[in-house]
């Protein structure tokens, strides 16, 4: 087996940073097609990668020591991804060897050629309306694969890593990442755009971004509800207003779920939060135009399991619940802490930014996000700007963020490590009250997740 990538065929390929979301996604999926898969990681001998790195072995992928020993003759491809840097061992070894180095981006465009590809794009949202088309579409018997930047819980139960699956039909779901602009680079057959909002880059940029994945999609799908998105060319529009061509008659939120009525059927999704209907809502519009029937679609929403941490809940003997979630930009946090407010009044908030140059350039939305979405009975606590690496300017702080929220009804705090808040938050959080945690990239996040449940006696169900 062979993949057509920049006009090389290529039978080996070495990725480098293989336990990221996205490049091990495309490195199981790239295995299961027959292609010779290695990769190196610098968490390579971390406790917190471990499922990903038994799932990549299981799948067949080699592993390397991120020393450029692993970029051998017979690679005929290097793939990195935006955070990998050009000091990088292997990009040295590449460059020694004559091999040529592609980002993470023309691999999956090479893919998408090669399927029928649904791309989700959106600035929130990708990771769930990715994993429902999912479930939906395998639920209705068509069974598409999917390279994906979250781990699906159903895939995880099936022993997999959960970010990618290998299906019978040319249909492939994908997210499509405006992060680092390279989403321009897809053809797909489809297209659907969730929202659109301040994240890596302005909102001009990344509407630019999203007008060209439309212009190089068959069919394009867009959200009717978010103005931002307005000059962007719609074969068809899904939304929870008047103005959307699929909209559901009637919404209604609950605690744990959801409930969406259209026509003759009503939907019941186990998630809760409006922005989870938008979602959902999204998924349906696609899979019906892909012939899926109301009647199977109806089971598929009410047995969706979800993906890993977007809202994921953990009980305790307390009554308090823990919320994990990636929740990692002002919007999302506002989604976030918006649907956890329906679990309790009286908020633990406890978000861990992700990366200086996010921070920074964030800044100021997160302080109006915090100020507008947090009240009196809330608590705010801000652990360290999480580095994951590389050459970056530290130039700013979690401290610098509350010290610009100035005075507030909530209770606010910059802690210095995890130790902090498990202590303080054992002795200040009430029976039946509710922790949101939110951060992004770190794969120890949902272990501290489980850490802080074990405090108030964790339910294994």
């Amino acid at each position: 087996m062979s993949l057509l990538i920049n006009n090389k065929t290529c039978e080996s390929i070495h990725f480098t940073g293989i336990f990221g979301s996205g490049m091990s996604a495309l490195a199981q999926y790239l295995c299961w097609q027959g292609i010779k898969v290695s990769g190196s990681d610098r968490m390579h001998t971390s406790e917190d990668t471990l499922v990903i790195k038994n799932g990549l072995l299981k799948t067949g992928c080699s592993l390397f020591s991120q020393d450029g020993s692993g970029v051998q003759n017979n690679t005929d491809i290097l793939c990195v991804s935006t955070a990998i840097e050009e000091s990088n061992p292997d990009i040295i070894a590449a460059r020694a060897r004559g091999i040529p180095i592609v980002h993470r981006s023309d691999v999956l465009a090479a893919i998408i050629k090669t399927k029928k590809t649904i791309a989700v794009a959106g600035t929130s949202g990708k990771s769930t309306v990715t994993a429902m088309i999912f479930e939906f579409l395998s639920s209705c018997g068509k069974s598409p694969s999917i390279i994906s930047g979250a781990a699906l819980k159903r895939l995880e139960a099936e022993g997999l890593i959960g970010n990618a699956y290998r299906g019978n039909s040319d249909l492939l779901v994908i997210e499509a990442d405006e992060s680092d602009g390279t989403l321009v680079k897809y053809f797909p057959y489809l297209s659907v755009v969730l929202n659109i909002s301040k994240d890596h880059k302005e909102i001009p940029e990344v509407l630019s971004l999203f007008e060209q994945l439309s212009e190089h999609s068959s069919y394009t799908i867009v959200n009717a509800d978010d103005s931002g998105l307005k000059t962007i060319h719609a074969d068809k529009t899904f939304g929870l207003t008047a103005n959307a061509n699929w909209k559901p008659d009637r919404i209604e939120t609950r605690s744990f779920d959801s409930l969406l009525v259209y026509g003759d059927t009503t939907y019941q999704l186990p998630l809760p939060g409006v922005h989870n209907i938008s979602n959902c809502a999204a998924a349906l519009c696609i899979c019906e135009h892909l012939g899926c029937s109301a009647s199977v679609l109806k089971d598929a929403v009410k047995s969706y399991q979800g993906v890993s941490r977007r809202f994921s809940i953990i009980k305790t003997l307390r009554n308090i619940q823990i919320i994990d979630d990636f929740a990692h930009n002002p919007e999302k946090i506002k989604a976030a802490i918006s649907a956890a407010r329906g679990l309790s009044s009286n908020l633990h908030v406890i978000y861990q930014p992700h990366g200086f140059g996010p921070t920074r350039f964030l800044k100021n939305e997160y302080v109006s996000t915090f100020r507008s979405c947090l009240r009196a009975g809330d608590t705010l606590y801000l652990l360290p700007i999480y580095y994951a690496g590389g050459s970056t300017q530290k130039d700013i702080s979690s401290k610098d963020i509350i010290d610009l929220i100035g005075e507030s009804e909530f209770k606010k705090y910059a802690v210095a490590d995890r130790e902090e808040i498990l202590n303080n938050i054992k002795n200040t959080v009430s029976d039946g009250e509710s922790i949101l945690l939110m951060g992004a990239r770190d794969p120890s996040l949902s272990a501290f997740a489980l850490k802080i449940a074990d405090l108030f006696g964790r339910l294994t169900k």
